[in-house]
Order: structure tokens, then C-alpha cells, then sequence
């Protein structure tokens, strides 16, 4: 007997019968749609992998001259720029998960899904392979065009490949978020007006330049709360200081926090949504 019908016995989930795949064979399923979805839609693709990577050249030869500021940590500016393209791409991919998630829920597919044996951590989960997948993707061309720019590694081939995994971290954490606004909103349009505040937040942390460095007293302590300033700052620790123990405990620390607590909150929202139907 088929899955439906055994779903259409037990009711909506989550009380729906036990399901017969594994809880990872059903995450799979999810992720592989949607990381075909991911794939196939071009724009969604190039523009937050260019975008990024214009800043970075700019930034990187218009700010140069902050390296003469006494104590700057580097005499490279893009040494300390790199870790920048690799956050402003999670913030993307929060809004890429986002929207998709929003639009499964307009047209009523997320709550199809709610009617089969599939499991709540796999729905959720799921819709997430995506856009994770589209970080690790971004993840490795930062990476490959920072050591073609002259970015150096004072941690080693190790640290690219820690710095690697950070960023991947990173991103699954940010598309989590995205996928907590789409089930709070329920609006692909809402989750998008919602961007501009998540990127104001990456230009108000430690982005452009050490926190000691910010002589602006109100920016440095806003800099000080932000958690986004200790992901870059982990990630520039690989490049710049080498194995910096606190800089990567705090960076997996908060990247960690990010992600149980959109999840947790997410789990809690999917709840709420699919009993209101």
C-alpha cells in the first residue's frame, strides 16, 4: 500500500504513521529537490556569487591604504577582506532559502508534504540541502579567487580547509534563518523586505576594519555585540594570524547558536503553520 494512503490513515503530520524510509533517506529526498530546484534557477546562481566577489576588488584596492593605520594586522588588504565575501554570501543564501520555502508554502506543496509519513526534522532539514549546497559551491570559488588575488594563509592548506568547513557552517546557519522568516511570513516578499536589515548587519560589525581600530565609540561597541563580527573574524584569523583558538571557538560558537536556534524556533513555527490549516 502505498505512502499516501498511509498518511491519509493516520492524519496530518505530526501524527502521521511511522514512515518506512530512515529519517536520513527522507532528509535526502527533501534536499535533493531542492538543490535541484537551487541549481536550475541561473540568476539565483550568479548574482550572489558575483556580487560579492565585485565588492571584494573594489574594496580590496580602495581601502588598501588602511594598512598604514598603526596595529592593522596585515599589510595585505584583501588578507583581511577575504572573510567578507563569505558571510555576505550566507546572507544571500538566507534570502534564497527563504524564498523557496515561502514559495512551497503558497502553493501549497509544504502542507502536501505535511499529509504524507514524511518526518518534520526531514521536511525542514530538507529544504535546506539547496541552498547549502549553493554555499559550499560559493564557498570554494571565494576561496580559489582569493589565492588568485594574493590572499596568503598564515594557517596553511589546514586553515583553507578549515576556513572551508567555517563557511559551510556559516551558510547552513543563515539558509536555517531563512527558513525560519518563510515560516514566521509565510511570504516570499516578506522574507526579501527582510534582507536589507540582515545586511546591515555585516557593515556594522568588524567588516572593514578591527574592532580596536574603530575610534567611533558607538560603532565599535555595536561592532563588540555583532555576532556577524566574530564569523568574520574567525574566518580571518585562518588567513591572517594562523590557529587562533578563541577567534574559531567564538566564530563556531555563534555560527552553532545561529543554527540550533533557527531550527528550534523553525520547528516550533512549522508547528504553528500547519495547525492553522
Amino acid at each position: 500500500m502505498s505512502a499516501l494512503a498511509d498518511a491519509e490513515r493516520a492524519g496530518p503530520w505530526p501524527h502521521a504513521a511511522p514512515a518506512r524510509a530512515s529519517l536520513l533517506e527522507q532528509t535526502a529526498a527533501v534536499a535533493r529537490r531542492s538543490a535541484t530546484r537551487t541549481l536550475r534557477q541561473k540568476g539565483l546562481l550568479a548574482f550572489p556569487l558575483v556580487f560579492p566577489l565585485i565588492l571584494f576588488a573594489i574594496n580590496g584596492s580602495a581601502l588598501s591604504p588602511a594598512t598604514h593605520i598603526p596595529r592593522f594586522p596585515t599589510s595585505n588588504y584583501r588578507d583581511f577582506l577575504i572573510a567578507m565575501p563569505f558571510v555576505q554570501g550566507a546572507l544571500f543564501i538566507s534570502i534564497t532559502a527563504g524564498v523557496d520555502l515561502a514559495r512551497d508554502i503558497e502553493s501549497g506543496f509544504f502542507n502536501r508534504l505535511a499529509l504524507t509519513p514524511l518526518r518534520g526534522e526531514a521536511m525542514l532539514v530538507g529544504q535546506l540541502g539547496g541552498p547549502l549546497i549553493l554555499g559550499a559551491l560559493q564557498s570554494v570559488v571565494y576561496l580559489l579567487v582569493g589565492l588568485a588575488s594574493g590572499v596568503t594563509f598564515a594557517s596553511g592548506v589546514g586553515g583553507a580547509l578549515v576556513l572551508l568547513a567555517l563557511s559551510i557552517v556559516i551558510a547552513f546557519a543563515f539558509a536555517s534563518l531563512g527558513g525560519l522568516l518563510a515560516l514566521r511570513f509565510g511570504s516570499g516578499e516578506a522574507v526579501q523586505g527582510i534582507f536589507p536589515l540582515l545586511f546591515v548587519t555585516l557593515f556594522l560589525s568588524s567588516s572593514s576594519l578591527p574592532r580596536n581600530l574603530i575610534k567611533t565609540t558607538w560603532f565599535r561597541d555595536v561592532a563588540t555585540y555583532n555576532p556577524v563580527s566574530y564569523l568574520l573574524e574567525g574566518l580571518r584569523s585562518l588567513v591572517i594570524s594562523g590557529w587562533n583558538a578563541q577567534a574559531l571557538e567564538l566564530a563556531f560558537g555563534f555560527a552553532l547558536a545561529i543554527l540550533a536556534i533557527s531550527l528550534g524556533l523553525s520547528s516550533e513555527a512549522m508547528r504553528t503553520r500547519l495547525a492553522r490549516k
